[in-house]
């Protein structure tokens, strides 16, 4: 069953978080809090959205999906990016994660986003595999930026003023 995600699901959330965090090698990388996740996900300016997986017969929840509208300026419309899509170990192969991802094309068609996109470790070749069985398309051509800490602040320091 797939189901929209509650307050209730906050801790684990933030369990599942940890698992994938270490399974990409990179505990030390997740750092949100519950209090975090609560504000992000049900918070009065709402950042980010989330599915959550379950099988009775595999132990509850098995699996989320947290995801967050993004904007196109080439195409004027508005798409999904995909953060984390994470299923239990103990649950893989049992189409859990399918079955995540295609509510989430439901739910982008039914927004009238044109474009569902996420990122995949180059290493991670059984979720390339995966992705790649589903027909997604894998865009070589484009790399990932991303500034943080000490780079981050330093930009930051010497912007300009800018005008309200």
């Amino acid at each position: 069953m797939i189901r929209a995600a509650t307050e209730n699901d906050i801790a684990e959330i933030r369990l599942m978080i940890s698992e994938l965090a270490a399974y990409e090698r990179a505990v030390e990388q997740a750092r949100a809090t519950e209090e975090q996740l609560r504000e992000a996900l049900f918070g009065a300016h709402r950042a980010a959205y989330a599915l959550i997986a379950e099988d009775d017969t595999t132990g509850g929840v098995v699996g989320f999906a947290l995801w967050f509208p993004r904007f196109s300026t080439w195409t004027g419309t508005r798409g999904m990016h995909l953060e984390d899509l994470y299923v239990r170990p103990h649950a893989r192969g049992g189409g859990h994660g399918r079955a995540l991802l295609a509510a989430l094309a439901a739910l982008c068609l039914r927004s009238g986003y044109e474009r569902f996109e996420w990122w995949v470790l180059d290493w991670n070749q059984s979720a390339i595999d995966f992705y790649k069985s589903i027909g997604a398309d894998f865009l070589d051509e484009w790399r990932v930026c991303r500034l943080t800490g000490d780079p981050l602040g330093e930009l930051a320091a010497r912007a300009p003023a800018v005008a309200p």
